[in-house]
């Protein structure tokens, strides 16, 4: 185990300031946050991500999945709904939205695949 004294009371705060800082950094931006601003938040989301969507009767598919704070504060959303062209003859659809939360935008991909696992069959 590493002991560590700082030599005068600049550095013992210094390094007092340092270890605050870790530790806050480390619990995340949940802590940050109260349960009224993240339901703002999500809620913020859903509509930008249906806005962001080209489905029609677009919902939301799932929960929303927070990835952690940082440079890429990102959510991600599933929507579905129906395609609107004429050739996909109103065919339902998936769509994954990502929300940054840093730029507060959204974008969305077709995600019609995703949850489709492949059939594995014995002997080929």
């Amino acid at each position: 185990m590493l002991h560590f004294q700082p030599a005068n009371s600049l550095q013992r705060k210094l390094a007092a300031c340092t270890l605050m800082a870790l530790a806050a950094g480390a619990t995340g931006s949940a802590m940050a946050s109260s349960p009224d601003a993240w339901k703002q938040t999500e809620t913020e989301i859903r509509q930008a991500c249906t806005k962001a969507s080209t489905l029609k009767q677009v919902k939301p598919a799932g929960a929303i999945l927070h990835f952690p704070d940082g440079n890429n504060a990102v959510s991600a959303l599933l929507l579905q709904g129906r395609y609107p062209q004429p050739h996909m003859r109103n065919k339902p659809g998936k769509e994954l939205c990502l929300f940054n939360r840093t730029t507060r935008s959204a974008v969305v991909s077709e995600a019609d695949n995703i949850a489709k696992v492949p059939v594995v069959r014995k002997g080929k």
